[in-house]
């Protein structure tokens, strides 16, 4: 059967976070592998109403097929919202997606030929590695400093014939990491100077619960880019609601990829969020996720000073979801990995994130899914795990 399949499908995996899920389905382990939201966080009684009041006024067309752009209202709202922040957006910029996942996935269909050069952060978000896998690209990657990028190794990416950046600026997936002002300036002017494309995706931007909120990177270039948006992250992944803004050149092929990719997302989906922001104060729910976020991550980071050899050295995330740790050279994080999951905790190895294979003596952790309890006693095996390696 092998020979029926696409030459593509040789180069690309099964998503390695997904199969640790699986192994961390056992309640007795304690997690820190997935990239989930906090359930306990989850507006599940307003978005039971709001699906409620749905079905009793618009029942019938919330059924119905719908356009491949998305409903005009929910558009209309994430367009507000973006103004609340400073940014202006016209509507019918917005494409909705299927989650935010499938707005890489409609990217790279859109822009990518197999060889063509796709620049991304190193440590790099692993969904969108396995995205634009599928199309052959060439990856050429750029070290992730205290505030965002080496702008020397972008640089030279970028004259070297690079056809778009994709980049986390806000609280990056998996390292935490958040692009300073001065780093956001100055990577737009490299993509305007070489004319690359930007894919910025911020799942992440609205979860900040240290220091200031920073303005996008989008809103610096002056030629045109990609800004990637999700409700996931701050109401609810089941919906699988995220949106894509671009250009109306851009955006037309965007919905020729999404026609022949799904038609259209979810209409009920889409219609039951949109009731739920029509009758709810997001910003307030935004709130609460911040709040509860601070004091896990504060605590994970409280924890590993406490439990873990003197020589991890961590990131120190502003907001977000995820921190990321890196032990001296020579020890393997997925060793570590068969190890910790004897002792009943659970984390991502790194090296799945470095294309070229490296960050073998990485890792990554999640601080929003584990209340403080959890956290403690988690990184407390966690850190016993390490010593016994470094010993």
């Amino acid at each position: 059967m092998s020979e029926k399949f696409a030459r593509r499908m040789g180069t690309v995996h099964r998503s390695f976070i997904r199969e640790i899920l699986k192994v961390t389905a056992d309640p007795e382990i304690i997690s820190f592998a997935g990239g989930l939201p906090n359930p306990e966080l989850f507006p599940v009684d307003a978005m039971a109403k709001a699906s409620q009041e749905v079905f009793a006024n618009i029942g019938a067309s919330a059924l119905q097929y719908s356009t491949t752009e998305g409903d005009a209202g929910l558009r209309a709202i994430i367009a507000q919202r973006y103004a609340n922040r400073g940014l202006t957006v016209d509507p019918d910029s917005i494409l909705v997606t299927t989650g935010s996942q499938q707005i890489l996935d409609i990217c790279a269909k859109v822009f990518l030929d197999k060889g063509d050069k796709v620049v991304i952060e190193r440590p790099g978000y692993l969904g969108a590695i396995q995205a634009f896998s599928i199309f052959e690209p060439e990856f050429v990657t750029v070290s992730l400093e205290d505030d965002g990028p080496n702008l020397e190794e972008l640089e030279v990416a970028f004259k070297d014939g690079a056809k778009c950046f994709y980049a986390v600026p806000n609280f990056q997936n998996p390292s935490g990491v958040s692009y300073g002002l001065e780093k956001r300036k100055a990577v737009a002017e490299l993509t305007d100077k070489y004319d690359v494309l930007f894919v910025e995706d911020d799942p992440y931007g609205e979860l900040r619960f240290l220091g200031e909120d920073m303005p996008s990177v989008y809103s610096f270039c002056k030629k045109p880019g990609i800004l990637c948006g999700s409700f996931s992250k701050i109401a609810a992944p089941g919906f699988r609601i995220g949106w894509v803004v671009a250009e109306k050149a851009v955006y037309d092929k965007l919905v020729i990829a999404k026609q022949a990719s799904d038609l259209h997302t979810s209409t009920l989906a889409q219609a039951i969020m949109r009731r739920y922001l029509e009758t709810n104060d997001i910003e307030t729910h935004v709130e609460l996720i911040k709040e509860r976020y601070g004091r896990q991550r504060a605590c994970m980071v409280e924890m590993i000073e406490k439990y873990f050899p003197s020589d991890v050295s961590i990131t120190r995330p502003e907001g977000g979801m995820f921190l990321w740790a890196t032990m001296p050279e020579g020890v393997s994080s997925m060793d570590l990995f068969d190890a910790a999951i004897k002792d009943k905790v659970a984390f991502v190895p790194g090296r799945p994130f470095y294309v070229d294979g490296s960050g073998e003596n990485t890792l990554r952790l999640n601080f929003s899914n584990a209340d403080e309890v959890r956290i403690e006693e988690g990184i407390k095996r966690l850190g016993l795990s390490i010593d016994s390696f470094l010993k």
